[in-house]
């Protein structure tokens, strides 16, 4: 038997859940519309047509995203080289020491930007 057939079986398997559920939930589901729910969601704000400030976002929604993806990445490579640290030698360690100035210039350039401020 091929060793990749319980993985399809089981994409299968998830796909059909998938498909069963929004079918499922299309039909079972409450039908009442009304105008607030066809609303866009601001917050509480009332909805504009054109965004405060003349259609510039503030550089703050951006920065939060860096940050995650940041420390997010970060995470994730950091895992796989403590657990196997010692099989990678001195090549792992050179690896990741460039990793982590990379990812401290990131970090350093959040925190002059002010991403770390939450005012």
């Amino acid at each position: 038997m091929n060793p990749y057939v319980p993985i399809l079986v089981l994409g299968a398997i998830a796909t059909a859940f998938a498909v069963f559920s929004v079918g499922v939930a299309r039909y079972v589901g409450p039908r009442r519309r009304n105008r607030a729910k066809l609303e866009a969601y601001e917050c509480g704000i009332d909805p504009s047509p054109h965004p405060t400030g003349g259609g510039r976002f503030p550089v703050k929604f951006y920065l939060t995203a860096m940050l995650f993806i940041i420390f997010d990445i970060e995470i994730v490579f950091l895992y796989p080289w403590a657990v196997h640290f010692d099989v990678l030698g001195f090549y792992g360690l050179l690896a990741m020491a460039l990793f982590l100035v990379n990812v401290s210039v990131a970090y350093a350039y959040e925190w002059r930007r002010g991403g770390l401020e939450w005012d």
